[in-house]
Formats: structure tokens, C-alpha cells, sequence
């Protein structure tokens, strides 16, 4: 079985963080582990509060990990500041995963700030540089690389210049474009070609944990033995089954649904016995 390692924040609504990231591990049978970075209260509509775990303790939860369960691909999600980034850019360092996809969290859906702004400096001197895969969302692209993104170009210049910090490949994601601009593109990056990966702008509100999905689905597809543009492919196609058939819940932006896909087949079977 293959496996897979999400270095991330904790979600205590079930939608975002490592909780989403161990659905989507499963949901592509791959079997999930975490290291946990800080410990998120929010739901659908606000963050309250968050609070950082310790550098050693981060370390210590990776250590674990890779002395035992060596991961097929790894994960990383929030790491909200400059000790948190250096903690997890060391044992990277140390442990050499291959497949690591890196979204940089910077804020939850509702637009609460999950990265202090005066560490991105160092997220892209000492996390960026690790990666196989950068997933930024279109503000994420814009803090990361000093540019402002109206249109599809804009977003392949902003992954040339996120690509020139180190990366093997970047997927700038397209769904915070304004909703009248018509599909819902991400653009792929790997140092040499351009992919596109367009789709229906899905008309919901429930999209909670949606870059955090994205990103372990691409991770576990790695895992699996994809190729990076495989794996970003069979990605986009699951989030988007995911939004599509989100459950409705939460008073604010609900989860997705990480399941729908094998609950159908399952009940399916069921009907036909």
C-alpha cells in the first residue's frame, strides 16, 4: 500500500488541514500519516484562534514518521511561521521524501490570515526551494511573487517567477478569478511547458478545505506513481466531483464531500445485492 505524509494544521470543523488530507489520502487508497503544525478552532465561517505547535515537537512527529512509515509523497499545508518553517524545512532536508507538493496556506476561505506576512520571505528562501510541486491560489501567487494577477498570463508569469525560487513545478490555481470570468483554469509550470487544466466555475459556496484537497489528492496521485501532470489532472477531477456534491454543511463556506465518489459505488453494490 502506498503511502502518504501531510505536514499541516489542524481543521476541528473536518474540512481543511490534515483532516481533509487524510479523507483524500484515503478516498485514493493511500494509506495517510500526519505531522501536525498548529491546532486551528474555526468552522465554516470564522477562525477564533490558532495556536503553533512546538518547532521540536514538529519534528519529533516527522522523525516518527519517516524512522518507521517512510511516506511515498508528502504534503505540506499551514505553517504559519518563521520557527515553523525552518523546523519542517530541516527534517525535509534531513529525511530527502521524494514527491513533496507544498500549498502555502496563507488564509482560511473566509479571508482569516493563517501565516504571519513577515515569514513568507522565508517560506520561499527555505520551504520553496523542497519542493517537487507549489500550488498556490491566485493571492497566495500574488504575495509570493510581488506581481498582481488579472489574467491567464499574468498566472503563467507568476509561475515562471515562483519556479525561478527552486521548485521543481508550480500550479498556479485559477478559482479566485472573479466569477464572471468564465472557466475555473489552474495553470501548470514545469520549468519547461505550460498545462491547462480548465473547468466550469461550479456555482457554490461550499469550497471549505478545497487547496488543501487539491494538494493531497496531487500528493497521493504521486504516491501512486503518477506523473506530475497526471496527477494534477486526476486532482482537479476529484475536487471538482468533491464541490459539486458538497453535503451543505456549516452556516458559512461548507466542507466538500472527499467520498462521494466511493460512497456511490459502494451503495451502488449495495442496491444490487
Amino acid at each position: 500500500m502506498k503511502t502518504a505524509l501531510s505536514i499541516a494544521g489542524s481543521d476541528c470543523s473536518g474540512g481543511a488541514g490534515i483532516q481533509a488530507d487524510l479523507k483524500t489520502f484515503s478516498a485514493h487508497g493511500v494509506f495517510g500519516m500526519t505531522a501536525v503544525t498548529s491546532v486551528v478552532a474555526e468552522n465554516t465561517f470564522r477562525v477564533i484562534e490558532y495556536q503553533d505547535i512546538r518547532p521540536d515537537i514538529i519534528g519529533k512527529q516527522i522523525d516518527a514518521v519517516f524512522e518507521d512509515i517512510p511516506p511515498d509523497a508528502v504534503k505540506v499545508g499551514m505553517l504559519s511561521c518563521r520557527p515553523t518553517m525552518l523546523a519542517v524545512a530541516g527534517k525535509l532536508r534531513e529525511w530527502k521524501p521524494r514527491n513533496v507538493v507544498i500549498d502555502p496556506v496563507m488564509y482560511a476561505k473566509n479571508g482569516a490570515p493563517l501565516m504571519e506576512m513577515d515569514a513568507i520571505s522565508t517560506l520561499i528562501k527555505e520551504v520553496v526551494p523542497l519542493g517537487d510541486l507549489i500550488t498556490p491560489n491566485i493571492p497566495e501567487a500574488e504575495k509570493m511573487s510581488g506581481m498582481t494577477i488579472k489574467t491567464h498570463d499574468d498566472m503563467r508569469e507568476a509561475a515562471r517567477c515562483i519556479f525561478a525560487m527552486g521548485c521543481r513545478a508550480v500550479v498556479v490555481k485559477g478559482g479566485h478569478f472573479d466569477s464572471n470570468a468564465g472557466d475555473a483554469t489552474d495553470i501548470l509550470f514545469d520549468g519547461e511547458k505550460f498545462y491547462e487544466y480548465p473547468s466550469p466555475r461550479i456555482d457554490t459556496k461550499h469550497t471549505h478545505g478545497t487547496g488543501c484537497t487539491f494538494s493531497s489528492a496531487i500528493a497521493a496521485n504521486l504516491a501512486l506513481g503518477f506523473t506530475v501532470q497526471k496527477a494534477v489532472e486526476s486532482a482537479k477531477a476529484y475536487i471538482n466531483t468533491a464541490i459539486i456534491h458538497a453535503p451543505g454543511l456549516g452556516k458559512g463556506n461548507g466542507p466538500t464531500h472527499h467520498f462521494y465518489a466511493l460512497y456511490e459505488t459502494y451503495f451502488r453494490e449495495k442496491e444490487n445485492v
